[in-house]
């Protein structure tokens, strides 16, 4: 028996960091279009504080999570075994990902 075999078998991720990344990239996409129909909803036809307001607001989410996933694109683009997302920023993501939404949400309404 060899010495690999007693440890275990070695992990071959495969195209995993690959499919993670392209993920990253479409949620990524998503999340622009949904920061462009709020600010096009917030700036057609009328003009109140409150929509400026919010739309100031989905924008800066927007950038916030764009910061994030583009941080986490690269991580995973750097080496063959990239490392596990930390709880803060996987907590971030998906604070900002809901603020988001409730602020689109409230631009329709």
């Amino acid at each position: 028996m060899s010495a690999g075999a007693a440890a275990g078998p070695v992990r071959d991720p495969g195209l995993q960091p690959e499919r993670t990344r392209l993920a990253w990239r479409r949620t990524t996409l998503s999340g622009t279009v949904a920061a462009v129909l709020a600010m096009k909803t917030a700036l057609h036809g009328r003009f109140s504080v409150v929509g400026v307001v919010v739309c100031a607001l989905c924008c800066g989410l927007w950038l916030g999570f764009l910061a994030l996933a583009h941080r986490r694109i690269r991580v995973l683009a750097a080496s063959a075994e990239p490392a596990a997302l930390a709880p803060r920023h996987a907590t971030a993501t998906v604070l900002l990902t809901v603020a988001l939404a409730v602020c689109a949400a409230a631009l329709v309404f």
